[in-house]
């Protein structure tokens, strides 16, 4: 969709956060004697308050998060094949983040995935009537989305689900541990995503411009191949955008609140962390994505799971 690359190509008006007006020193590689434990391939979140006011979306409203287990890595390709039994991806390699899945796709593999590690799917999916939810965005006055499945959710389930955006962006912070960093991990964009001035053959300047990328080859990268947050969290910043569970919404209803959930209904789903041909300021934490409708595919959308338990 045009109103996507328009928003990549803010970034001169963004300088403030550009990669050249970070400061801070890169954070150390995280390591077992450090970090949170895992299980599968998944980091443990300790639940809590937002500690981190580069997150103001949730900071300073009193939200808490439960514990949850959220992916170390977005995806990858080898995982999703594993899975799903096919590669949509354009750009292809076993590490490399899948991409070019909706968010419907995103909820038929976290499903498939639970079914088929013995757990309990956390989605109900019905294709055969539309969601009453969904609605279409006054701003555009089209239906981007032929499909409307209406997705329902099981709290108790076992199994593996999108993580909501309060969770992403709880994690992506650093959590309880949080040290306040702009993206997810360090003040120093270079140091932790891949973006539009890294992704290519050549680093570029800061003003995006789609013919400039397309001519130095930008491209998704392995995961885990730039220094982690906080939590051991890999690609948080760039690399892929990452879907979540919400559709995108006001978030003034969010104070207080207790694992929210996002809006009861709306046009897009939020899709959070940048890509490989974002400028910097939408790899910010706090930058919320929601140009897409659920089922849209591009080679820059992926995705990361979490648990409950």
């Amino acid at each position: 969709m045009t109103i996507r690359f328009f928003a990549y190509g803010l970034a001169a008006g963004f300088a403030a956060i550009s990669a050249t007006a970070q400061q801070a020193s890169a954070p150390a590689p995280w390591s077992s004697a450090s970090g949170p434990w895992r299980v599968d391939g998944l980091a443990f979140v300790k639940g809590g308050t937002f500690k981190d006011p580069q997150a103001p979306n949730f900071f300073g409203k009193n939200v808490t998060i439960s514990d949850f287990y959220i992916g170390r890595c977005e995806v990858s390709q080898r995982e999703w094949q594993q899975v799903m039994g096919a590669n949509p991806s354009q750009f292809k390699g076993d590490m490399l983040p899948v991409e070019n899945v909706s968010w419907y796709d995103c909820i038929e593999y976290c499903n498939r995935r639970s079914l088929k590690e013995g757990r309990q799917p956390y989605y109900t999916v019905d294709k055969s009537r539309p969601d009453p939810n969904y609605h279409v965005d006054p701003s555009f006055g089209t239906d981007f989305d032929a499909d409307k499945w209406r997705v329902t959710t099981h709290p108790a389930a076992d199994g593996y689900r999108l993580p909501t955006e309060a969770e992403w962006e709880y994690a992506a912070s650093g959590g309880r541990v949080s040290k306040g960093f702009l993206y997810s991990g360090s003040d120093q964009i270079d140091a932790v995503a891949w973006f539009y001035q890294n992704s290519g053959d050549s680093p570029l300047p800061a003003k995006w411009h789609r013919r400039i990328l397309e001519g130095n080859h930008d491209r998704s990268h392995p995961v885990a191949t730039k220094h982690p947050n906080e939590l051991g969290l890999y690609d948080m910043s760039g690399n892929v955008r990452e879907w979540c569970w919400d559709w995108y919404g006001n978030l003034d209803a969010v104070a207080g609140k207790h694992d929210p959930m996002g809006s009861v209904g709306g046009s897009f789903h939020v899709w959070k962390g940048g890509c490989w041909m974002a400028s910097a300021f939408s790899c910010a934490i706090s930058f919320r994505g929601e140009d897409n409708p659920a089922n849209y595919r591009s080679n820059d959308q992926g995705l990361r799971v979490c648990r409950s338990r």
